[in-house]
């Protein structure tokens, strides 16, 4: 399996799932949770490099991302039963997981509860707790991003009246047009790649979560000002945090935060990257630390 595979995984509780693929399966699995907002989806630099290592690298869409069925009221500790879910159907019994953006928290809901199962994770420019002593949430975030999480905080029907206008316009635009779109959350670092080839892909999986509305991206935004329903401290497993300096999405300040408070994480906070740079550049960094995890463990 050499190219990105579509599919609709059934759970057992009647639910479905999208999901992408690539590499080898029945090979050291790797399952990856996207930003918010976005839906199942590889980029080729992820697929190509899974497939070299001879990993199995399964992305789905979160509850309520393109084909995947709502979970209304989820929070970021549901995403560890998804996945363990999506794992037994797939037949997978151990694997790692990484999750870039909005999908960093849920790559560690993974790893606090699923310890028997993940040999390892890592969280890509991940946000902290909204909340969380020490660090303040907003501070240092784009415009776009300050608007979006102040609806959030106002409740389902001000974010959904916040967010609904969006929609025609990302789905129509161009790479370049999310980029004019996105103009508040880009740093030069993060413009420059997303302007390139990989914006292209980047544009596709986010337009792929809102393709059938925007319950996903609702509810996960809802998710991340709530309780997450898990301890960071009862992390016992490998984990990776990975930060850029120049992230106007994710500021700094939440991986220096995350890295304090993760269990014996190892810290990546590079000083030469963003928010894109982390998603389009790193991830052959963090499959080759899985490879060492998966040999060890």
């Amino acid at each position: 399996m050499a190219d990105p595979h579509r599919r609709v995984v059934q759970l057992p509780d009647g639910r479905a799932l999208d999901v992408v693929e690539a590499g080898r399966p029945g090979g050291p699995a790797v399952i990856i949770h996207n930003g918010t907002p976005s839906g199942a989806g590889l980029l080729s630099a992820t697929a190509d490099d899974a497939a070299a290592r001879g990993f199995w690298a399964i992305s789905y869409g979160r509850p309520g991302y393109g084909s995947s069925t709502r979970n209304a009221g989820r929070d970021v500790a549901s995403a560890a039963r998804d996945t363990a879910l999506l794992a037994d159907a797939l037949g997978i019994s151990r694997f790692a997981a990484w999750g870039i953006s909005g999908g960093g928290p849920h790559a560690l809901a993974c790893a606090a509860l699923l310890p028997d199962r993940v040999v390892a994770a890592a969280s890509l420019a991940g946000v902290v707790p909204y909340g969380a002593e020490g660090v303040d949430f907003l501070d240092g975030m784009g415009q776009d991003n300050l608007d979006e999480f102040g609806a959030a905080l106002q409740g389902e029907s001000a974010l959904r009246a916040y967010l609904a206008p969006q929609v025609p316009e990302y789905l129509a635009a161009s790479p370049a047009g999310f980029a004019e779109q996105m103009r508040s959350l880009l740093s030069p670092p993060d413009r420059a790649v997303f302007t390139r080839a990989a914006g292209e892909e980047v544009a596709r999986i986010m337009q792929d979560g809102m393709r059938t509305g925007i319950d996903g991206w609702v509810d996960d935004d809802l998710a991340f000002v709530r309780p997450w329903g898990f301890s960071l401290g009862d992390i016992r497993v490998p984990v990776q945090i990975w930060q850029g300096p120049h992230d106007l999405m994710v500021p700094f300040t939440h991986g220096e935060w995350l890295a304090e408070h993760v269990p014996n994480a190892e810290v990546h906070l590079s000083p030469e990257d963003g928010h894109m740079t982390l998603w389009v550049r790193r991830v052959p960094e963090v499959h080759a630390w899985f490879t060492a995890q998966f040999a060890e463990r």
